[in-house]
């Protein structure tokens, strides 16, 4: 397997994890406290990963980590939650699907990524094939959710691109922990300020949080991040839309759903979509004699 499919493969466990994380947090987790769901996802998360590689930030990742903890950890979690509370979900995903674009955009201005063709017309593909899937009719729309979801479909993305221009050099692990403790550090005294009390929680929720903590954050996290390093940032937004189909494939397997015909459609749409902005394989010229004009040139660099 090329080592581009084997990244891709690896990113995509992050999306996957999220958009089991959907469900977990419905059936699971306390509802009303945005905050400290937002901490007790983060914290715990960052503190496994940093026992796991014992690195602390250093030089400019002190102020970096802070940056990155609010834009990719703590805000976006804090706004996705509150999304979830004000707008159907079909809304809010809908929404976040558009982050291929965002990503792109901001890839472009910050490293240089400049977008293709294949990843703008796969972009389209998957955000017509999440629309597909999810939005079934009119639907009410409250304001506030829809500017919390926007807010944070731009905050992440750009977390993203930051992370992806700030991480050269630095190990995956380690930057990751130290975003993810930024961020639970930051979203603490706030939930105690605006929630007060810790909402009591009972076996299930414990095992819901112990699953969105290791899985859904530390595993899903450190997943999306190596492959930010290895593949454009329109390749890794792209494999992002697995998010919706991974919710909409676990609500027919375990709640029960039906698939529709127009949600088939759309989840063939998003994968094309997919595999459209993989990125091509580099092809290698074969070796052979040098034209003129190389010789001349190579004669006036000796």
């Amino acid at each position: 397997m090329e080592a581009n499919a084997r990244w891709v493969l690896v990113t995509a466990v992050a999306p996957v994890a999220w958009g089991t994380n959907y469900y977990v947090t419905h059936a699971y987790l306390p509802a009303g406290t945005p905050l400290y769901g937002a901490a007790i996802r983060a914290l715990p998360a960052g503190l496994l990963l940093l026992a796991l590689r014992r690195e602390r930030p250093h030089g400019s990742w002190w102020w970096k980590a802070a940056v990155l903890g609010v834009l990719n950890m703590g805000g976006f979690f804090a706004l996705v939650y509150a999304a979830a509370q004000l707008l159907p979900t079909s809304t809010a995903s809908t929404i976040m699907a558009t982050s291929p674009v965002a990503m792109m955009l901001i890839a472009w201005a910050l490293v240089a990524e400049r977008p293709g063709l294949r990843p703008l017309l796969g972009a389209a593909a998957g955000i017509g094939g999440v629309g597909l899937m999810l939005l079934t009719g009119a639907v009410a729309a409250d304001v506030r959710g829809v500017l919390a979801s926007v807010a944070a479909m731009l905050m992440s993305s750009l977390g993203y691109i930051l992370t992806k221009r700030w991480g050269t050099g630095t190990d995956v692990l380690a930057s990751t922990s130290w975003q993810l403790v930024a961020g639970g550090l930051l979203l603490l005294p706030l939930a105690v300020a605006v929630e007060g009390a810790p909402p009591a929680l009972d076996g299930p929720a414990v095992l819901g949080f112990g699953y969105v903590t290791v899985v859904a954050t530390a595993l899903a996290f450190a997943a999306w991040f190596a492959g930010l390093r290895r593949l454009p940032a329109a390749t890794v937004g792209l494999v992002g839309l697995l998010n919706p189909v991974t919710g909409v494939l676990l609500g027919t397997a375990v709640a029960g759903e039906a698939l529709t015909l127009r949600q088939i459609c759309g989840l063939v749409l998003v994968l094309a979509g997919i595999l459209l902005g993989r990125p091509r394989r580099a092809v290698r010229r074969p070796a052979g004699p040098r034209s003129e004009a190389e010789d001349k040139q190579c004669s006036r660099a000796g």
